[in-house]
C-alpha cells in the first residue's frame, strides 16, 4: 500500500492533516512506521470519542509551499492503543522541535505530564500526487 517513495516523503517533519469521520481535519504529527501511520493524543480528546463510535479515518500530508506540489492521502481503519503514547510524543517531538530550546522542552514535559493514547491507521486505501 505505502510505497518505499511514500515511506521516504512521509518520515520528513510534515504535518498531516487527520479526520475520523464526520470530522474537520485536524493538523497532527504522525509517524509512518511498520505500514502504518501513528499519532497520539489524550484519551478523552474528541478524535478518540468519533473514533470510538467508528473507527474510520484519513490523513493527508502535503509538501510546503515552495516545493513542487505533492501529496499522500491514507484511509482506513484505526486502533487505539494505550500503550506506548509517551514514546510516541517523545521520537516526534523530537522530530518536529529544537529540544535543546527550554520552551519546547517544557512543552514535551507538559505532554507527557498527561495520558497519552496512540491511534494506528492501518491504510486500506492511499492516494498520492506529485507534480
Amino acid at each position: 500500500m505505502l510505497t518505499d517513495e511514500d515511506l521516504e516523503f512521509l518520515r520528513r517533519p510534515l504535518h498531516g492533516f487527520f479526520a475520523a469521520t464526520g470530522a474537520q481535519p485536524r493538523p497532527v504529527w504522525y509517524e509512518a512506521a511498520d505500514g502504518t501511520i501513528q499519532l497520539f493524543t489524550p484519551p478523552d480528546s474528541a478524535k478518540i470519542r468519533r473514533l470510538r463510535s467508528d473507527p474510520s479515518a484519513s490523513i493527508v500530508v502535503a509538501a510546503p509551499v515552495g516545493e513542487r506540489e505533492r501529496w499522500v492521502a491514507v484511509a482506513g481503519r484505526v486502533t487505539i492503543e494505550p500503550a506506548g503514547g509517551h514514546d510516541l510524543a517523545r521520537r516526534l517531538a523530537a522530530r518536529y522541535w529544537d529540544l535543546a530550546d527550554p520552551a519546547r522542552a517544557a512543552d514535551l514535559a507538559g505532554i507527557l505530564g498527561t495520558e497519552q493514547v496512540r491511534i494506528v491507521l492501518r491504510p486500506e486505501t492511499v492516494h498520492r500526487y506529485r507534480y
